[in-house]
């Protein structure tokens, strides 16, 4: 049985990852939260301390500064504190490198987001090929238990996707996974991640999974309005995004999708800030002749995601749109989760976007040490049985949801998991 937890960055997502390990930590033991700004993840702390989130408290719960783009500095970090897991929340940039130092120490890894290079955007499909996917064999041979992209979208839809394979359908036709923030956190302005991050998955093209093939689009370029549960109508942009890359290879589907809502404010604003060049991860010299990367400003002068926690009202609303046959007959099922802005900040101090992603890794962990996803080998969510993680994130505070349609007189039968 693993235990010890390193967490690796010190945003939204990590302090709910941190929150839930603490709620968990009679199973995950000692926690460690490490960052280039240790300050972070000493507020981390205070929160959990604050709202009494330890079930044990006798346990250790600290924190360390660390550069983890440095391998030997992170290995020798995760020696020191005995972590067994490490859940990776920091940015995606250092993916590889905390990979590595998992790989030198034997720790289990987990992220929830797929590698990126600062210099580079929206490469070529499937992603994972680039960078992740070079590390199987070495995970292999090592015996490292390594799972990616274990958030919500990209992790719980991937599992929402083997699910509904294996209790659903015989064939699946089309998934169409779908991201809504029906909530308002008051800001003219705000991305409810990274904001470089979040930039961008929107600047480059559009790659998508059509007719057993990557194709692309221009962004923003096809929209619908669907009428989702509980958050109601809501307009929807086909974007490409990290699931794809690897349900493409796993999950047998004629067409793969991803959508994702935005309001006319938030494409407004976009546009403008894309096409006057604010969004480029290139630099350019000032008349100063300072040397910066217009996207980092942005992200410099824009709301840091954690702060909006504290008021944020409303849902949001995520699940795949899947359509097969099971018997010899057509069949469409939504399955989704609904979270509530207000209830998460009441309890752990976060929104919503940042619980859903938070949660789930925590929830990997748990399986990790408890052995049930302990595979000892490097996996997209999609791999592994989804039963026992679903069934955990329904006690965790992210309940699963299943919306049918087998046929016009039963659409609106509603089943919960």
């Amino acid at each position: 049985m693993k235990k010890n937890v390193l967490i690796t960055g010190a945003g939204g997502v990590a302090k709910v990852a941190a929150h839930k390990c603490a709620q968990h930590n009679d199973i995950l033991g000692d926690i460690c939260i490490a960052s280039r700004t240790q300050a972070k993840c000493d507020d981390i702390i205070e929160s959990i301390q604050r709202k009494k989130s330890l079930k044990e408290p006798d346990r250790k719960l600290y924190s360390r500064q660390l550069d983890a783009l440095d391998i030997a500095t992170t290995s020798r970090l995760i020696k020191e504190t005995k972590s067994e897991i490490v859940i990776n929340l920091g940015t995606s940039f250092i993916n590889m490198s905390v990979l590595q130092a998992c790989l030198t120490t034997g720790a289990a890894y987990l992220d929830t987001a797929i590698h990126e290079e600062p210099d580079k955007i929206c490469e070529q499909p499937p992603w994972y090929a680039n960078y992740e996917w070079n590390y199987l064999d070495a995970c292999q041979k090592k015996g490292l238990t390594a799972i990616l992209g274990i958030g919500f979208d990209p992790g719980v839809v991937n599992a929402y996707c083997a699910y509904s394979a294996k209790h659903y359908f015989d064939t699946i036709d089309s998934i169409d996974i779908m991201d809504v923030n029906a909530g308002d956190h008051g800001k003219y302005f705000a991305t409810n991640f990274d904001p470089e991050i979040n930039f961008r998955e929107f600047t480059g093209q559009v790659w998508t999974w059509i007719d057993r093939q990557w194709v692309t689009k221009p962004l923003h370029s096809e929209k619908q309005c669907y009428d989702f549960p509980v958050v109601g109508e809501q307009t929807i942009y086909l974007t490409g995004h990290d699931e794809l890359h690897s349900l493409s290879k796993n999950i047998d589907a004629n067409n793969i999708r991803f959508w994702m809502g935005f309001s006319d404010h938030y494409i407004n604003c976009f546009n403008v800030l894309k096409n006057i060049g604010l969004l480029s991860e290139q630099p350019v010299v000032t008349a100063e002749g300072l040397e910066v990367v217009p996207l980092k400003v942005v992200k410099a002068c824009l709301p840091d995601p954690a702060s909006l926690a504290q008021g944020y009202t409303g849902k949001t609303c995520i699940g795949n749109l899947i359509r097969g046959q099971k018997n010899g007959k057509g069949r469409e099922i939504f399955i989704y989760n609904i979270c509530d802005h207000a209830a998460c900040y009441q309890e752990v101090e976060s929104q919503a976007i940042s619980y859903t992603a938070g949660v789930p890794p925590v929830a990997a962990a748990i399986l990790i040490a408890q052995g049930d996803w302990d595979v000892q080998r490097m996996v997209n969510v999609e791999e592994l049985d989804p039963d026992p993680c679903i069934n955990l994130l329904n006690r965790m505070g992210l309940p699963t949801e299943i919306q049918e349609k087998i046929s016009e007189d039963n659409q609106g039968n509603n089943q919960n998991n």
